[in-house]
């Protein structure tokens, strides 16, 4: 795949509420598979600036904490998710 990741979306998200990816000071955060079932503690979170990082993690097996509005964080496993790119988005 080519183009740049313009959002990643869950598949199928519950109650029909859209996810964002998490976003915070220090970039959108991740779950590293290396660290199994601890993968959603803190300090096994792994950080990036951009989608296109986080899309990339995404396909090397890391979870994505995503959220939506009044909601808590959740880690979603990458088997969930879907990336959206610029030129995927010109076609559809």
């Amino acid at each position: 795949m080519s183009g740049r990741v313009i959002r990643i979306e869950r598949l199928s998200p519950r109650d029909s509420v859209r996810k964002e990816p998490e976003w915070t000071t220090k970039g959108y955060r991740l779950g590293d598979p290396a660290h199994g079932k601890f993968k959603h503690h803190a300090q096994n979170s792994v950080y990036v600036r951009t989608l296109d990082e986080a899309a990339e993690l995404i396909g090397k097996g890391f979870s994505l904490w995503m959220v939506s509005k009044g909601k808590r964080a959740s880690l979603i496993a990458p088997k969930c998710l879907r990336v959206v790119r610029d030129d995927e988005a010109r076609v559809s």
